[in-house]
């Protein structure tokens, strides 16, 4: 097995006459710029604004607000890179086939495998994060699920062993019935809306496009009163002064937690940005996606950052954000009557959570079967991942597959899990496709195609970086004492943070040699500096799962790979 087998790139000719032409696919070419926006929208803006923006204000406080712009910068040099891709490949199977014209098919096989980590495992936290919202609705109607029907089995089990003060999983845990010895726990819920979502997509493009286009209209109009009304309330109220709350050590701070709790909540923020790449897998069911995939993705990306930040100020100024711990309804937890008090908001959230959750797992539950259709169609996958439904035109195995890995470890994993674990996958398959960007040969412009404007980095770049490291250094003294801290305490933690300047230096050095591109370089280095705020544990799941996918592909995927003819 030799080295540029193992490499060996696809052919941008051949992909595109695989499904990019318009006469091989098979798919339905419905989609216009304004719908692949609006699924870009009910993609991002969903359940990272909904649940994990509580978890991110409590440990970042005020100051998460800076990490929202932070991510939203490396998510824009990447939308980038990814309208730069769409342009040149307009097919399904958006990083994964990316990454075979340009890094070849080793690393496209890893993205692929990783991008199963970011629409189907993460659309379990989302399905969680539903279920937690509409049983909370249907408590409001006086219509009470038991808790041992609502929530997952190791959530419940874990708040037992841990001693957790959350009453309901204590609940859901000595009160459910058993069954051959074991406690019958299920988030019933969570099971149903997966099983609603995986029909509806099985279904066909048109009837998802008109479901999701009319739910981001409802949400957009909420989420706007939300904003409305909850800023009137903090300047009316005088409560401004939540946005400087005090430290451990009395003293006020925008940032009361430092730099480093803001970055502790990059998880959070950053799954909050993750559905604005899965426009890119719709591209052969867009009637010009050349021109309007790009359109759709930058602009679902400004519209939703735009509403982050403001909805950021808005939360950490009603409430201190310390009351922000555990919180999985941020949004309606502003209005409830310990803090702002307004029943009907509260109540009109509840209902815009169950529709925003609604529209991003449909939009995920779409991405996934078609880069499992892309990746069979390379031969990296059975054939049966590529079966087109005659009737609706959708892929059909693809989809029932994808709500079965969706569906099944909703029985036995937990949000808090599944979080970290997809956020991590998804960044990494940002920085692979701003890698792939810096790989692929320049081209001249064309008429009616995006075409990614070439900045020369071989003086900015290296000027960024010592401008940057000489403004920390006097803004942050201690900012490099602590990410140079070798000690055993904080080795292990550090480690990524150490690699990430080394990656600094090599970038520099190639973009001054080499002349690199500014843009896709600076998408690649944001994503991996937000990369260097996971956790160790996070990164050895994520090299499990990475290893269970290379065990696959040289199983199944590397003797069956169509370039080996």
């Amino acid at each position: 097995m030799s080295k540029n087998n193992l490499f060996r790139t696809k052919p941008i000719s051949t992909i595109i006459k695989q499904g990019g032409d318009g006469e091989h696919s098979g798919l339905n070419k419905v989609l216009t710029v304004k719908d692949l926006t609006f699924f870009g929208i009910a993609a991002i803006l969903g359940a990272g604004s909904f649940t994990s923006l509580g978890e991110a204000i409590f440990k970042g406080g005020p100051g998460v607000v800076i990490l929202f712009v932070i991510t939203a910068v490396a998510c824009a040099f990447t939308a980038f890179c990814y309208s730069e891709f769409a342009s040149r490949i307009p097919t399904a199977g958006s990083a994964y086939t990316y990454a075979y014209a340009s890094f070849g098919e080793l690393f496209a096989w890893i993205i692929g495998w990783a991008l199963i980590m970011e629409y189907s495992i993460g659309n379990i936290y989302v399905a969680f994060s539903w279920s937690d919202y509409f049983t909370s609705f249907l408590g409001r109607c006086n219509i009470h699920v038991p808790a041992y029907f609502c929530t997952s089995y190791m959530e419940a089990k874990n708040a037992f062993m841990n001693h957790s003060a959350n009453k309901e999983l204590i609940e859901a845990w000595n009160n459910a019935p058993m069954i051959g010895g074991l406690k019958l726990i299920v988030d019933i819920p969570a099971l149903t809306i997966n099983l609603l979502i995986t029909y509806l997509v099985y279904k066909g493009i048109k009837e998802s496009r008109n479901f999701s286009n009319l739910m981001v209209w409802l949400k957009m109009a909420v989420v706007a009163l939300i904003i409305i009304v909850g800023g009137y309330l903090v300047f009316s109220r005088g409560l401004t002064f939540n946005w400087t709350p005090a430290n451990t050590e009395g003293v006020k701070s925008f940032m009361p937690n430092g730099f480093g709790g803001v970055m502790a909540a990059v998880s959070g923020v950053f799954f909050a940005y993750i559905g604005f790449d899965a426009v890119s897998v719709l591209a052969e069911e867009s009637k010009n996606p050349q021109k309007d995939l790009p359109r759709g993705m930058i602009l679902s990306l400004i519209i939703c950052t735009i509403v982050y930040i403001l909805l950021a100020l808005v939360l950490t100024g009603a409430v201190n954000f310390k009351n922000f711990e555990g919180i999985g309804d941020p949004l309606a937890f502003i209005f409830e009557p310990q803090n702002l008090n307004i029943g009907w908001m509260q109540f009109l959230v509840s209902i815009c959570a169950v529709i925003a959750m609604t529209s991003v797992l449909l939009v995920f539950q779409m991405g996934q079967p078609r880069i499992w259709l892309s990746m069979s169609r390379d031969g990296l996958l059975p054939k049966v991942f590529q079966k087109i439904h005659p009737q609706y035109k959708t892929p059909s195995f693809s989809t029932i597959i994808t709500g079965l890995v969706v569906g099944v470890p909703i029985l036995f994993t937990d949000k808090t899990f599944v979080l970290d674990f997809t956020s991590i996958a998804t960044l990494f398959a940002f920085v692979l496709v701003c890698g792939g960007v810096l790989l692929i040969p320049r081209r001249s412009k064309e008429v009616g195609k995006f075409h990614l404007p070439y900045i020369n980095a071989q003086f900015i770049f290296p000027l960024l970086i010592i401008i940057t490291v000489v403004s920390v250094h006097y803004l942050v003294p201690s900012y490099f004492a602590n990410a140079f801290d070798l000690s055993a305490g904080k080795l292990a933690s550090n480690i990524p943070l150490l690699l990430f300047y080394v990656l600094c230096i090599i970038m520099g050095v190639l973009s001054f040699t080499k002349k690199l591109s500014l843009i896709p370089l600076l998408g690649l280095i944001s994503c991996c500096y937000l990369l260097t705020g996971m956790t160790v544990s996070n990164w050895l799941w994520f090299g499990m799962w990475l290893a269970l996918g290379l065990v696959f592909y040289f199983s199944f995927g590397y003797k069956n790979s169509k370039l080996n003819v």
